[in-house]
């Protein structure tokens, strides 16, 4: 397993102990060890793609599951910011509904033999996904504003970008055959 890979299964297993820290009471830091893990296992994510393309290390393994592992961590952050009362659940499943059907866009095309890069659309939308989360973990009251303002722009993304790559793959969901 090559070192981009292992960054991946890293940010998996990273997941469970971010999710105990950030719901059980354990000490009087649980918040900011769990902010800190957040931040560790998405810092992961930008590693291990610039290290696989940088080296030459793209797998089929990396492929598959680098978009899974990132989508467990937001979508586990988001369920628990929904537990903690920080996040209203609607808009989680707006987020959450994005990234099942663009995951199943992904199979299709792949199924067709056509690979889908992320967009920049996608590349903001997961960028501001990540900044909420992280402010919403730090839950601050002198920030809630700002923490308001990206959670709003946080969903305005993953609606225009998944407008966007609806859009511009629309002809994969024509049927071939």
């Amino acid at each position: 397993m090559n070192l981009p890979n292992k960054l991946t299964m890293f940010r998996v297993v990273l997941i469970p102990f971010f999710v105990v820290f950030l719901l059980v009471d354990i000490t009087s830091v649980d918040k900011w060890i769990a902010l800190g893990i957040f931040i560790v296992a998405s810092l992961t994510d930008l590693l291990d793609g610039k290290i696989a393309r940088k080296y030459n290390l793209v797998t089929n393994f990396g492929k598959f599951m680098d978009p899974l592992a990132d989508k467990l961590l937001v979508c586990a952050a988001l369920i628990c910011l929904v537990e903690l009362e920080r996040i209203p659940a609607w808009i989680v499943i707006v987020i959450m509904s994005r990234e099942f059907i663009i995951s199943g866009f992904r199979l299709i095309a792949s199924d067709n033999g056509v690979v889908i890069a992320a967009s920049y659309w996608g590349k903001f939308k997961t960028t501001f996904q990540i900044v909420m989360v992280c402010l919403m973990i730090a839950d601050l009251e002198q920030i809630s504003l700002l923490t308001d303002i990206v959670m709003w722009a946080a969903l305005i993304l993953t609606v225009v970008s998944l407008v966007d790559y609806l859009a511009k793959n629309k002809d994969i969901m024509k049927d071939t055959k």
